[in-house]
C-alpha cells in the first residue's frame, strides 16, 4: 500500500497559510537537504483548487533550473475540486472524479511511490481525520505570522496522534511528523 503525507510549513502561532510571507529569513540548508528528502520518495501529489490554481499559475513558467519545479511539473498530480472542469492545462494534471477519500483510499492501493498532499489546507484536515492520511510533517519556523489560516478548527473533534520523527535545525526550524495514534 502507498503511503499518503501532508507537509506545511507553520509559524509558531500556527499559520500555515502564505509562508512565503513569514518564512524566507529562516530557511536553511538543513530544511532543504529534508525537503529534497521528502520530494525524492513521492511520485504523485494531490492538490486542493486554490493550490493547483496558484501553482499553475507559477511553476510551469519557473526558471528551469528550480529544483521543485523540475519535480512539480512533470510528476502526476490530482486535483480536488467541486469547482474546476476539466481537462486542466497543467501538464500530467487531472481533476479527481467522484468522492475525494474513496479515490485517495483507491490511489493508496495501487503500485508506485509515495503520494504527497502539497496543496490544500482544508484536504489535509479532511484526509487526516479520515484516517487516509500516514504522515502529517509540519515544519514550525521561528516565527509569529500574526495573521492567516491555520490548519485547525475550533470544531475539529480532539485527535490523538503519535510522533513519528522530530528535526531541529540551526535555524531554529522544528521539524514534526506525526500519524493518527491507533488504540
Amino acid at each position: 500500500m502507498r503511503k499518503l503525507t501532508a507537509g506545511l510549513f507553520m509559524s509558531l502561532d500556527g499559520v500555515v497559510e502564505s509562508p512565503n510571507l513569514w518564512q524566507f529569513d529562516s530557511f536553511d540548508e538543513e530544511l532543504g537537504a529534508e525537503l529534497t528528502a521528502m520530494i525524492d520518495r513521492v511520485d504523485t501529489v494531490l492538490l486542493g483548487r486554490v493550490g493547483y490554481e496558484e501553482w499553475a499559475g507559477y511553476w510551469p513558467n519557473a526558471d528551469s533550473t528550480d529544483d521543485f519545479g523540475t519535480f512539480i511539473n512533470p510528476i502526476q498530480k490530482f486535483v480536488a475540486s467541486r469547482t474546476l472542469t476539466g481537462p486542466l492545462d497543467w501538464q500530467n494534471a487531472a481533476l479527481i472524479e467522484g468522492d475525494l477519500e474513496e479515490f485517495v483510499s483507491d490511489l493508496k492501493n495501487t503500485e508506485g511511490g509515495e503520494i504527497s498532499l502539497v496543496g490544500g489546507i482544508s484536504l489535509v484536515r479532511q484526509l487526516l481525520f479520515a484516517g487516509l492520511l500516514d504522515s502529517l510533517t509540519v515544519m514550525m519556523h521561528p516565527v509569529v505570522a500574526g495573521a492567516g489560516r491555520h490548519l485547525f478548527e475550533p470544531s475539529d473533534p480532539v485527535t490523538r496522534l503519535t510522533l513519528q520523527n522530530s528535526i531541529t535545525t540551526s535555524a531554529g526550524n522544528v521539524l514534526l511528523s506525526y500519524a493518527l495514534r491507533t488504540g
